[in-house]
Formats: structure tokens, C-alpha cells, sequence
């Protein structure tokens, strides 16, 4: 507003327009005093201001608040406000916590962090917390806005932990945790404060109690029985903070999402294209197709056609869908449920290409020749139609019995499969579609060996369950070419991606995964030395040097330990804005692409791809790298928020598969030694569990760090990572997800100098030290220490 010139002549009072300008542009806020000056008003002025004030404050149009003014629905220039989430760019948003809701809808307040002070200073507020700010009045497209700087902590919410309640005589309870670092210590539900069943999975607000005695707390939420169907992985969403309820605006949003159409898009409804999946699968993002190159230049060539899910066609930037979608990052996969990226009406419908009905797709089509190397791809948005939806075993099934009859095999009756699929779908498939597939995906094969990614060989595990939720079994599934072919694929349909989006300059986040740390190569060339491998001190560390170590112990009683160890020694693949390449693949460039319906991150190069090729309106909006560079940090956080919450569930329900059976003996392998004892992993249902090292017998046992070995400082027994041993059952925690086991294997014996292991006496004290101090803890329930997986290098899209 431009200021009145000063004159010794009187001047009209403002009008109410001018007084809300004014104050609107007052970052401190102003009171009567400072409007008059601001006018130059005299005495007589003043009174009539005065009175004018009083009125706009009766009609409310003005609040006044330690003696300062500000317009109605505008916020004081320190307020307390209370954390509630993020806005889609991450911001952390608060809203004033005295905010009465008839004056309208609460604003909403950008919250600015303090800068870090060291060790020392206070984490960031999370959703629920309390701070005081000092507000600054912003203005976006959306009008004015705020942005709150935190001078202080107020409060954090109420302590909340979850468990499990028991019923007391009198008619209270008590909850016991279910998280192993809570255990023994119950709290205490008053009988008149509860509605909760025995054996009822509940969160409960913790009340802290000076002095001795349990601490009392409030059930807040009672989520059902342990005794029921899926209760298990309940616990792992709510330790994780996992969103698993949508809220109604996203609910409604995807109901009134529209079935796809022609506008816009090519028609690939005449190629057969085809699903391959898990024969349980509900969300189907992915469809193949190949043919023979009829181009005389490339004989022996394909061209491939892969149909991904038009996410993005559903969920626009910035809607409650995308904002949930960013929120969850990922879908996350128990053993006994889903807990979906997008609601079902996404994800297992519109997006989910179904058998014989109109999708929206992304398509790639590729054309490689007979060594797997590319020769031109290009992206396409499309209207498909799925031709079959087949599983794993049924599409290896037709193929095995198509190169038997070629062999000569004459059988009695038509192809089947023992899951009781027949060949009503992949007969007629087999010859146009089946053979084809196969036959493209041994080029490609060609091209992954000539390219030497890391080849690890460590199977993995699946939980057969019951109706309720509870394991009867666990399986290795086969690993089949149906697999491998889906895999390379994606992986192709990936490089494509981000090598597209790459030469268009459109922001993207890559799928990075970085070589092994110097720190991690001498432990790996540590441990080679003991088992007689030298690996070279110098020289490019690539996937081709560890496949020869693999090659050197393969079928040898270090095979299993060499694979592990190198897992070890991995990184873990992330999310970022800046290519460093793909080590254990091999790349020099990856993205995510196949999976839009399960990983944000591919729905971010969905989008971009829509720029890239001017598809639409629904592109990748305008960004910078650092807001690219935080997407990258939440995504990357979300994924592995939910690997732990997956194995976590997978724990628990291992351990109440053996809950039953203490006492019982089982083979299984050392899967990690440290200073608190040896994990071991059982051979038939790939639980983990441990052995604490004061019970590995009557003498002091030293961690030899360098060799993975715990060592007898009298005798020299040893027992080290990969050992084959045979363990005890003394104790399943199911709750906890935590087994105890009981050593009855002998070690293996090495030679000591004079009776004493190679570690220095400074090593020695300190390792018993922490022997005496394990000593002490074998009552507690324990869990795996060492990292499962160093990287996802290996079943990137599976």
C-alpha cells in the first residue's frame, strides 16, 4: 500500500478495505497505535477509528490478540501449532492448535526445521507433535499461505505401544507388548476403561508413572484377535506407521475413475499380448508378446511388444490418489495380505489387464537381433487387450512338453499341469505366442551373459498358509525359465526407460546401485584368504570378479558361506536423481518402469515418459533436483520400511510355527556370527534364530571378525559362517518374531599359538567382557543381527 504523504491538514479516517490491506502486509502484526500512525491520524481521527475497530471486531472481521489486530482467518505472528502430515512436495504441515472451526477451514502452515545444532539437537516433529512458531505470511497460487518457524518444542503425543491384553480377576487388564524390546514391561487398563477381549491386539496410550509399579495407559484402538485371520502382519503395519486405511477422498476419487478409451491412443488390441504371473496374483501391470523379425537385415532377430498398466492415466499429480500413492511409496506384501499402493478399484481393475477386456497401457515396442542387442525401442500409449492371463508353472509346462513331442515323446493324453490348468489356454497359444516368447528370451539371455551381472545363487522361501492366517508349510518354489524370461524382459523395458527419459532431459529418478565400499572389499578379501581365494588388492571392481569366485567354489563346501558373504558385501539399491549405474545388473543405466501399480517410483517415469513423447497433459510436472532428490530419499525410505515389516512378519509367523515344537532338533547352517553368539538359519523352513555365545560350552569363545568365526580361547573349537550344524529349540517368541537356540553340533578345531587364539590381549579383554555381559541375557528374546539382503540386484521386477 502506498503511504499517505504527512500534511498538517486533517485526513479521512480508512476505510475498512484500507485497514485489511494494511494489516494483511504487517509480518509482525499491528494494533490501533500503529494503524494511526501509518495514516496520520489526529486525536479526533483516533477516536473514530477507535469505534471503527470495535465494530470490525463485533461483525468479525478483526481479531485482537495481545494487543495486536489481524484480519479474520489470519495468523498471529507466534502461534502454537500442531503437526499433521506433508503436503505432496514432503513439507511437513502444521495447523494452529486453538483454531475454532467457525471461522472457516484452518489454515495450513509450512513448517520450517531449525537448523541441526550436532548430536545433541532435538529430532524433527513428526504428525501429532507440538511446537511453538513464528508465522510468515507467504502467498502461492492458491492465495495466502504460511510458512511457521519452530522456537520450540511444546509436546510430543502420548506414548502409544501395541500389544496384546490380558484379562485380570477383577476385571482390568493388562497389555503386554508385542515388540521384544518392550518385553516384561506390561501396562496396567483400569476395568472401567476398556472393551478389549483376552488375547485382543490393541494400541494402547501410555501414561508414565513416577516410582515403582506398572505405568497405567488407555486401550485407543483394538485391531481384533490374535486368534484370527491376518492378525499377524497387523503388528508390523502398526509398528511401522504402514497407511493401510484410505481415506475417503482417494476412495472416491478411484471410484469415479472412468474405464479407458481409444482417445489419444494407438490400438494394440490386435496383438496377443499375454500376462505371465504368480497363479495367485490379483494386479496384473505387465503383458509380452514377440515375433520374428521379418527385416532380412536382421535375421534371427525379434521384435518384442511389453504393455505396461497407464498408471499415470488414473493418478494426476497433485490429487488425493497421487498424494496417498506418494504417502504409501509402495505396496507391501505379507505373507498373509496386501497392503496396496493404490485402492483395489486401481489396482486389481482399471489398472489390472485382465484377459479379453480394453486396458490402458504404456507400450515399448523393441527390436533386438540374435545376440540380444537392441537395435530400436519406442514408447507408445495404447489401448490393449489382454489375449490370456497365464501362470508361471502352466506357461513352462506347455513349453516342456512342446520340446518333448519334438523329441520324439508321443503322449496319451492333452497338456496339463498338476495345479489341474489344461491347455484350453496354452494350446492355442503355444505356437503363436508361447514359442515365440521363449525364443526371444533366449537372445536375451545371450546378451545378460555376455554382460556378466552378479549371479548369485540363494534361494528363497515361501509361507504356505491356512485359512487363519497361520503357516503349514514352507516351500522353495522352482525357479523356472517362465520366470527368468518375465525378468529379462522387464529388466530390458527398464534401460529403455531411463535411457529415453535420459536423452529427452527429463528429470528422473534412476535405480541406482553402487559397487561394494572399500570397507566391505577387505572384509570379503579377509575371509577369501581363509578359505584360500586371494581377491587382487587392485584393479576395477566389477560383477564378473565375483562370478569367478562363485565359479571357483561352486559345488565345494564353501559354496553356501561364498554366497553369503558376498550378499554381504553389497550395497543397497536406492532411488536417485543422479546416475552411478546399476552395479550387481551391470548397467550403466536403470530405472523403474514395469511396476506403476506397486512402486511410486515408476509411476514418477510413467509420467515423465508422457512428457518425453508429448503423450498428454497428465506429464511429469516441472520440478527441480532437489525436490527430485527428496522424492528419491521418501521412496528409497518406504521401501525399506516395508522389507523389514515383511520380514519381520515372515519371523513371526515362522516362530509360532515352531512354537510347538521346543525341544526339537533341526539342521540348519551359521548365517551370522557376531559378538553376542551365532545366528542359525534351519535348513527346511529357513528360520532364524540364536545360539548365545556363553552357551557355547565351558571355555571363553573370542570373535575372530576377520575369519566369521567365534574361536575357543582353550581348545581352539570353532565354529564359523556356513558351518553345517545341528541345534536345539529352547524358546519361540512369536510376538517378537524371536527364536533361542541350544548348540549340539562340536566345532570344527583350529591350531592356537601356546593355547591362546590370534586375537590380541586388548581383543581378549574385550570379548569377555562382552561375554560376561551376554552371559547375562540369554533369557531375552533375540533376532537375526545380520542384513538378509545387501541389495535387490537380483529379482529386480519379480
Amino acid at each position: 500500500m502506498t503511504r499517505r504523504p504527512k500534511t498538517a491538514q486533517a485526513h479521512a479516517v480508512p476505510t475498512r478495505e484500507e485497514i485489511l490491506a494494511f494489516l494483511a502486509n504487517q509480518p509482525d502484526r499491528a494494533g490501533k497505535n500503529e494503524i494511526a500512525r501509518h495514516f496520520h491520524l489526529n486525536a479526533s481521527e483516533r477516536v473514530t477509528l477507535k469505534r471503527m475497530l470495535k465494530e470490525m471486531q463485533a461483525e468479525g472481521l478483526l481479531e485482537k490478540r495481545q494487543r495486536r489486530l489481524i484480519a479474520q482467518g489470519q495468523l498471529g505472528p507466534v502461534i502454537a501449532g500442531e503437526v499433521i502430515g506433508r503436503d505432496a512436495d514432503g513439507e511437513l504441515l502444521a495447523i494452529p492448535v486453538d483454531w475454532n472451526e467457525a471461522r472457516g477451514e484452518a489454515p495450513r502452515i509450512i513448517v520450517m526445521l531449525p537448523k541441526r545444532g550436532g548430536r545433541d539437537a532435538p529430532p524433527p516433529p513428526g504428525p501429532g507433535d507440538r511446537a511453538l512458531l513464528k508465522i510468515e505470511p507467504t502467498h502461492d497460487e492458491d492465495g495466502p499461505a504460511y510458512e511457521g518457524r519452530i522456537l520450540k518444542l511444546l509436546s510430543r503425543p502420548a506414548k502409544r505401544m501395541l500389544g496384546v491384553f490380558r484379562t485380570a480377576a477383577d476385571g482390568s487388564g493388562r497389555v503386554v507388548p508385542v515388540d521384544r524390546k518392550g518385553q516384561g514391561r506390561e501396562v496396567r487398563i483400569h476395568a472401567t476403561d476398556h472393551q478389549a477381549k483376552d488375547g485382543d491386539l490393541v494400541t494402547v496410550d501410555m501414561h508414565d508413572r513416577p516410582g515403582p509399579g506398572l505405568s497405567g495407559g488407555k486401550i485407543r484402538e483394538r485391531l481384533g484377535s490374535l486368534k484370527s485371520e491376518r492378525a499377524v502382519s497387523l503388528i508390523a503395519i502398526h509398528n511401522h506407521d504402514i497407511p493401510h486405511v484410505f481415506p475417503e477422498a482417494v476412495l472416491k476419487e478411484a471410484e469415479a475413475a472412468p474405464e479407458p478409451t481409444l482417445e489419444g491412443r494407438e490400438d494394440w488390441r490386435a496383438i496377443p499380448l499375454i500376462t505371465i504371473d504368480p497363479a495367485d496374483a490379483k494386479d496384473h501391470d505387465d503383458a509380452v508378446h514377440a515375433e520374428a523379425d521379418p527385416d532380412p537385415e536382421n535375421p534371427g532377430g525379434f521384435i518384442l511388444h511389453i504393455a505396461i498398466a497407464d498408471v499415470a492415466a488414473y493418478v494426476r499429480p497433485g490429487s488425493a490418489l497421487d498424494r496417498e500413492a506418494r504417502l504409501r511409496g509402495n505396496s507391501v506384501y505379507f505373507p498373509d495380505r496386501v497392503v496396496p499402493m493404490l485402492p483395489e478399484r486401481i489396482s486389481n481393475d482399471l489398472c489390472s489387464l485382465k484377459p479379453n477386456v480394453n486396458r490402458a497401457a504404456m507400450g515399448l515396442r523393441v527390436v533386438v537381433d540374435r545376440h540380444g542387442m537392441r537395435r530400436a525401442h519406442s514408447f507408445h500409449r495404447v489401448l490393449m487387450r489382454s489375449a490370456a492371463k497365464i501362470a508361471y508353472p502352466q506357461a513352462q509346462a506347455a513349453i516342456d512338453f512342446s520340446r518333448k513331442v519334438k523329441a520324439g515323446f508321443r503322449p496319451e493324453k492333452s497338456i496339463s499341469h498338476e495345479s489341474g490348468i489344461t491347455d484350453d489356454i496354452t494350446g492355442p497359444l503355444l505356437e503363436p505366442v508361447l514359442k515365440p516368447l521363449y525364443g526371444a528370451y533366449a537372445v536375451l539371455k545371450a546378451a545378460r551373459e555376455a554382460r556378466e551381472p552378479l549371479d548369485l545363487d540363494l534361494p528363497e522361501r515361501k509361507l504356505v498358509l491356512d485359512k487363519q492366517g497361520l503357516v503349514t508349510d514352507v516351500i522353495i518354489p522352482e525357479r523356472l525359465d517362465a520366470h527368468r524370461l518375465i525378468e529379462e524382459f522387464m529388466i530390458l523395458a527398464n534401460v529403455c526407460a531411463a535411457e529415453t527419459l535420459e536423452k529427452a532431459r527429463i528429470p528422473l529418478l534412476y535405480r541406482v546401485h553402487d559397487a561394494p565400499s572399500l570397507e566391505k572389499m577387505q572384509g570379503l578379501r579377509d575371509f577369501l584368504d581363509t578359505v584360500g581365494i586371494t581377491l587382487p588388492k587392485q584393479g576395477a571392481v566389477r560383477p564378473a570378479l565375483f562370478n569367478r569366485i562363485l565359479a571357483r567354489v561352486k559345488d565345494s563346501p564353501n559354496e553356501v558361506l561364498t554366497n553369503e558373504i558376498i550378499l554381504r558385501s553389497q550395497a543397497q539399491a536406492e532411488y536417485a536423481p543422479e546416475n552411478i549405474g546399476h552395479f550387481g545388473l551391470n548397467l550403466r543405466r536403470y530405472a523403474h518402469f514395469t511396476s506403476p501399480i506397486r512402486r511410486y517410483s515408476d509411476l514418477i517415469v510413467h509420467r515423465g515418459l508422457i512428457r518425453a513423447n508429448a503423450f498428454g497433459n497428465d506429464g511429469l510436472p516441472d520440478t527441480t533436483p532437489d525436490a527430485m532428490k527428496k522424492l528419491g530419499e521418501e521412496i528409497s525410505a518406504c521401501e525399506r520400511r516395508a522389507m523389514a515389516a515383511e520380514r519381520e512378519t515372515a519371523d513371526r509367523l515362522i516362530a509360532q510355527f515352531l512354537a510347538e515344537q521346543v525341544g526339537a532338533t533341526f539342521p540348519g547352517r551359521v548365517t551370522g556370527v557376531t559378538r553376542a553368539g551365532l545366528f542359525i538359519r534351519l535348513d527346511r523352513t529357513g528360520a532364524d534364530g540364536l545360539v548365545p555365545i556363553s552357551t557355547l560350552g565351558d571355555q571363553r569363545f573370542m570373535h575372530d571378525e576377520a575369519a566369521h568365526a567365534l574361536v575357543g580361547q582353550r581348545t581352539g573349537e570353532s565354529f564359523r559362517l556356513g558351518d553345517q550344524v545341528k541345534v536345539r529349540l529352547v524358546e519361540a517368541l512369536p510376538f517378537a518374531g524371536a527364536l533361542r537356540f541350544e548348540m549340539l553340533s562340536e566345532g570344527r578345531y583350529v591350531k592356537l599359538s601356546r593355547g591362546r587364539s590370534r586375537l590380541r590381549p586388548k581383543d581378549e579383554a574385550r570379548e569377555r567382557r562382552h561375554n560376561r555381559r551376554d552371559a547375562h541375557r540369554d533369557d531375552r528374546p533375540v533376532r537375526r543381527a545380520e542384513p538378509r539382503s545387501g541389495g535387490d540386484f537380483r529379482f529386480e521386477d519379480e
